[in-house]
């Protein structure tokens, strides 16, 4: 089976034809601009929040 030689979906950021090399992008700077918006958090995964107890670091005197 063959691969097709474009995607059949555009890119995930700009919306241009996607490219096969970049693939669900269009190019390099597309695929590092998603790249980016994850490291800086802007993109997050739905969930539960944490209380703040769960956030404190837990020394040698908090336990309990």
């Amino acid at each position: 089976m063959t691969k097709p030689s474009t995607p059949s979906r555009p890119c995930a950021i700009c919306r241009k034809p996607a490219d096969l090399a970049y693939s669900p992008f269009c190019s390099k700077r597309c695929a590092d601009v998603d790249l980016q918006r994850w490291l800086t958090g802007s993109y997050v995964i739905p969930g539960e929040g944490r209380g703040e107890a769960e956030d404190a670091p837990q020394g040698p005197d908090d336990e309990g």
